[in-house]
Parts: C-alpha cells; structure tokens; sequence
C-alpha cells in the first residue's frame, strides 16, 4: 500500500514539475514579445562632439530595374533584372548651440577633390537606451550645409542641416 502512495506521489510531483515548466515558458514568452519601438528615441555617432539631432531622414536602399529584351524574343515586352544598388541622401538636422561649429567645420575639409570621410552609426534606441536598431554608414561626406530660418515672428530654436552621401548602408536588428 506504501508504494502505491509513494507511485501517486511521484507521478503528481513530474505532472506537476511538467505544468510549472510550460507555465514557465508560457510567461518567459508572454513578457519577451515584441513591441513597436518609438521613433524619437535615437542618436547618431558622426565624429562630431554632439551626437543629439532632432531629425534623421533618407536610410533609404533601392536596386535600379534594368530592362533586357532578346533581339529574337517573340514575347513584346522586356525583362526586369536588378541593376546597381544606389543610396539617398543622408540628412541630419540639429539645433544650433554656441560654439559648436562641427558641421561647417567637417563640409570646410574639402581640399581640390578629396574630403573627409566617416563611418557613421545611426541607433534605434529602446527603454534602456540600448541600440536596438544600427544602421551603419560608410564612407560619407557632406554635400550641403543648410543654416537656420530667420523670422522675426517665430520664437522656436535655431536648426541647422548637414546633407551626406555615402557608399554603402547595413542594418543590424538586434
């Protein structure tokens, strides 16, 4: 009779470890979903001494279509094929603040046809301000410096831009 309890006894201790263990996993995968990450929380790594902007635009990748056609085809239509692979401007928009001259400074490296190139990192930041999202930029240069917007009538803050192109993009998704 003593191994008959001691049987029910250990099959309800494993029944029981089994629910504990997928209850477990039910609640390590309910509290590690995923979620939208905010698109204000960022910060690019350019070289400068500030890494604050207020906007970032033109993470953009494209392939040009080339269009092929076989002289002999009987088909009156061309063919589609990926051609090079191209980038957008980078633009990076910062407010102005006294004594920080580091966009002007890194456009006045030009010298005859050769410019000071970096390697930038743009990073998606989540809750603890860990990179979520890098984007990873290679060799850019500054092709336009944009000042601020007077008016007499607004009381915002002063912005500048810096307009760079590059040779290349990755993205890294942690």
């Amino acid at each position: 009779m003593h191994i008959l309890w001691l049987l029910l006894a250990l099959i309800f201790i494993a029944l029981f470890g089994i629910f504990v263990y997928h209850f477990y996993l039910f609640i390590k995968k309910y509290l590690s979903m995923s979620y939208p990450l905010p698109v204000y929380h960022f910060k690019v790594e350019w070289g400068g001494s500030r890494i604050e902007f207020t906007n970032v635009k033109g993470l953009d990748k494209y392939i040009d279509p080339i269009q092929v056609r076989d002289g002999a085809s009987a088909d009156h239509s061309f063919q589609l094929m990926p051609g090079l692979e191209k980038y957008n401007t980078i633009t990076l928009r910062r407010t102005i603040l006294k004594g920080d001259n580091d966009f002007f400074e890194w456009i006045n490296t030009k010298k005859g046809s050769t410019i000071e190139r970096r390697d930038l990192t743009i990073s998606l930041l989540d809750e603890n301000h860990d990179a979520a999202v890098i984007w990873r930029i290679r060799q850019a240069f500054p092709i336009r410096y944009s000042g601020p917007i007077f008016e007499a009538s607004n009381s915002g803050s002063a912005f500048e831009e810096l307009e760079i192109i590059h040779e290349g993009m990755s993205v890294q998704n942690n």
